[in-house]
């Protein structure tokens, strides 16, 4: 099975622009492709995971990715999908965010030898000049068109509406593959649905600048099924690809729990599985699906932290199951000032696990019934541990999938 083919079986492709030419250059490895990172935060998250899936699948097949960095478009905000205007960060917070972009993205595309490229829209994007850029691009937008399109009409359908910031990112977006276009060759660009409008913008934009007969070739747009995006939705940032933030056990418990209707989508979708045998695990039931979802979970945190964090990870999600204690499960310090008149309680300890964001919050996990330490249930919502009590740690549970080991220090 050839890549372009394989992708729309695997569920990944829900739209394009021109079946046979993509096919031909995908298949060919003759495209040279970019999606686009806004650096929102410090680390990458599950929500960027499909992308860097789908990159690595795209050169392993002889394609060329081009991972832009948003280094300008971070300035404004991409309004697709926000109830609300992002909040602005500063210069430093954004080339900060992009660094710690880039030494995550080289774990899972190779930049060696010209095999792919990454730069940072800032490059162009801040030399502009705004009257020039008014001049060169500003007759091919019309705003009647911008105003029918999805990610500006929510928006402009909810109090305080749309700001002239964010009305100019997609003009900000359609020039970037203008650029790319110019500067790399680039003929391919990827996108979840929000971005559909976005990236039309950016292929309109090339066909009046240099013809429709040349450019036709060259500016080709693949949507990303909006059930890959929907998932990186619903994680949203919880799920982080830093380690730091999110440990491999995190993350692996993270795909061990997904719902049952979803597994199988999620191991087509992320894993590099072959297709036919996932597709043997169609008439999984029951007990195959909880085997199932070990694989999801192994495969993935393979992929992103190492396969011996994913063996330790497996390792200990199968001793905390059996019982309910691992050497390998992920720990909470508490301190000196953690206590209060010497001693830490239930709800206090919640919080410092993560495990509730107050201590209301905290209170009603305990009137639930959910919270239990070393497998003993606390239905006591002031129940107290002092320091001597931790031991060599405790094991700190939240319902069926959330633990901690708790030790003082």
């Amino acid at each position: 099975m050839k890549i372009y083919e394989e992708l729309v079986a695997r569920g990944l492709i829900a739209q394009v622009t021109d079946e046979e030419r993509i096919k031909e250059l995908v298949n060919n490895g003759e495209a040279t492709f970019y999606i686009g990172f806004d650096p929102t935060a410090d680390s990458l998250h599950v929500g960027h995971f499909m992308a860097l899936c789908l990159m690595k699948r795209l050169q392993m097949a002889g394609n060329k990715p081009i991972a832009l960095l948003g280094g300008g478009t971070g300035m404004i905000g991409d309004p697709s999908g926000k109830t609300e205007m992002r909040k602005m960060m500063t210069v430093e917070t954004i080339e900060h965010n992009i660094e710690c972009f880039r030494k995550q993205m080289s774990r899972f595309i190779d930049f060696s030898d010209g095999k792919a490229i990454m730069v940072n829209n800032a490059d162009w994007l801040l030399k502009l000049n705004y009257v020039e850029l008014l001049r060169e691009v500003g007759a091919d937008f019309h705003v009647n068109n911008m105003l029918r399109a999805e990610c500006y009409k929510q928006r402009l359908e909810r109090d305080g509406g749309l700001s002239f910031l964010e009305f100019n990112y997609m003009i900000m977006q359609s020039y970037d593959f203008l650029e790319l276009y110019r500067r790399y060759g680039c003929n391919l660009q990827f996108g979840g649905d929000d971005q559909w409008s976005n990236m039309l913008g950016g292929r309109e934009l090339i066909r009046k600048k240099y013809g429709e007969k040349k450019a036709d070739a060259m500016t080709i747009t693949l949507l990303l099924n909006s059930e890959g995006q929907k998932m990186g939705k619903t994680v949203g940032g919880a799920v982080w690809l830093d380690p730091d933030k999110t440990s491999p056990y995190e993350f692996y418990q993270y795909w061990r729990n997904v719902d049952d209707a979803d597994v199988l989508k999620c191991i087509r979708m992320l894993t590099f599985l072959p297709l036919e045998e996932i597709d043997k695990m169609d008439s999984w039931e029951g007990a195959q699906l909880n085997e199932a979802k070990e694989i999801l979970a192994y495969e993935l945190t393979k992929l992103v932290h190492g396969e011996e964090e994913a063996e330790k990870a497996k390792s200990a999600s199968r001793a905390i199951f059996s019982s309910g204690d691992s050497a390998d499960m992920p720990t909470v310090e508490i301190h000196e000032e953690d206590l209060r008149d010497g001693t830490i309680d239930i709800q206090a300890l919640l919080i410092k696990c993560g495990f509730a964001t107050s201590r209301s919050d905290a209170r009603r996990c305990v009137d639930g019934g959910g919270v239990s330490i070393d497998g003993e249930k606390i239905s006591d919502p002031f129940y107290s541990l002092k320091a001597d009590d931790f031991g060599e740690g405790r094991v700190i549970r939240k319902g069926k999938k959330n633990f901690k080991k708790a030790l003082f220090s």
